[in-house]
């Protein structure tokens, strides 16, 4: 059924959130054998033997569940978070150069051991996370580390910005690919983002001076080299001068950076900087909005450098991004176009990617709206995280949006 109004909207998240996101998680993650979580597990609820463990795998589930318990003080939350918090400083924590590795074994042996900023952004916004729900001064102190080491070794003390990857020592490497996807390139949109909301909890968390002023200028690389002036679309590479290497639009990390970066700036709390972000914001949403979402409720993954859609296949995960983007802009403009949008993207959601039979979302559906059997339920980028996210943000959202619009 079609879903047309606030009430409804909100009624519905919640229902998926609790009833088939969530056991998910709790009944099938946990590798009871070797302990920790499994890498992969199929669309059938079968998990790939021996399949390795990502490092993004597992800080998405310890932020998720984190979350969760912020927002719902159930003990079986926080006994998942607290399980895999310490699968993580007892696996994934380099306890000879610090940091976290990138890819363990099945068996828990470290078989990655690059230090790729993405990784590390996200084990600081993991732990910070764990740190407000528990209070445990330990994660709060792994998160600080781990963001001086990133400092240290990171950051381009000339240009700004953060350089992609470092070898297991932190010394420089040669090969700066976050995946067999990603270009060769010293600076990414994508770890910059992902530093962005790491550094935005980090300083919700302590108000350390250090860490405002990093947050400060990475709002500031977003506004004067990541985001295009005249499309307001993401650029997604970059050499160290910050000149761009890619004419690929994302439309998910376009629509995902929109509230991200208002959400960094409130943190923030310089107002200057709120009212340029305000403004900024809307001008990413509305590019999205023309251009990349279509009548059904999808939102394209990207446009290619020739300027064509990938209408062929969707994934999860900007299809969340899209319903949280398009009611922070809706919040943020009182456009009923926006508040449509969400709703749409949601239907679609609904209608397509909720699995019904076995739980959580699908990675990826056709055109038609097939899912694909070989693209995991759980891997190391399918986690608990955009959808987890996206579920929370709209259930506190539309408990204000509700007073714009019944």
């Amino acid at each position: 059924m079609e879903i047309k109004s606030v009430g409804k909207f909100r009624i519905a998240v919640k229902q998926n959130l609790y009833e088939n996101i969530i056991p998910f998680w709790l009944n099938y993650a946990i590798d009871q054998e070797q302990g920790g979580f499994h890498g992969r597990i199929t669309n059938d609820l079968r998990p790939e033997p021996g399949a390795p463990r990502c490092v993004i795998l597992i800080t998405r589930i310890l932020w998720a569940f984190s979350a969760l318990y912020q927002f719902d003080p159930d003990e079986r939350f926080i006994n998942i978070a607290r399980r895999v918090y310490n699968y993580l400083t007892a696996k994934f924590l380099d306890k000879k150069y610090g940091g976290v590795y990138w890819m363990i074994s099945s068996k828990g042996e470290a078989i990655d051991v690059m230090k790729k900023v993405y990784g590390q952004a996200f084990a600081v916004y993991a732990l910070s996370e764990y740190y407000a729900a528990t209070g445990e001064d330990a994660a709060l102190n792994s998160a600080i580390q781990i963001f001086r080491l990133i400092e240290k070794h990171n950051h381009d003390d000339i240009y700004q910005g953060y350089l992609e990857v470092c070898n297991r020592d932190w010394s420089p490497s040669d090969n700066m690919q976050l995946s067999a996807v990603d270009m060769n390139e010293k600076k990414s949109m994508n770890s910059h983002l992902h530093l962005l909301e790491a550094y935005t909890n980090l300083y919700r968390q302590t108000k350390d001076d250090e860490v405002g002023d990093r947050l400060r200028e990475l709002i500031d690389c977003h506004l004067k080299h990541i985001i295009d002036p005249h499309t307001f679309h993401l650029r997604l590479f970059f050499d160290e001068r910050w000149i761009t290497k890619s004419e690929i639009v994302s439309f998910g990390h376009d629509i995902e950076a929109s509230w991200l970066l208002l959400e960094a700036a409130e943190v923030l709390g310089d107002q200057q900087i709120l009212m340029h972000v305000r403004a900024i914001a809307q001008k990413m949403v509305a590019a999205v909005s023309a251009e990349g979402f279509n009548e059904r409720g999808v939102l394209y993954m990207e446009r290619d450098e020739r300027g064509d859609l990938l209408t062929d296949r969707f994934d999860w995960w900007p299809q969340a991004e899209a319903v949280v983007g398009f009611l922070n802009a809706y919040q943020l403009s009182g456009r009923d176009l926006y508040l449509d949008q969400a709703l749409r993207g949601w239907n679609f959601i609904e209608k397509y990617f909720i699995d019904r039979e076995y739980g959580e979302w699908f990675y990826e559906v056709s055109a038609e709206g097939i899912p694909n059997p070989n693209r995991y339920k759980a891997s190391e980028w399918k986690c608990p995280y955009h959808n987890i996210r996206a579920c929370l943000e709209i259930i506190k959202r539309t408990d204000s949006v509700t007073f714009m619009r019944k």
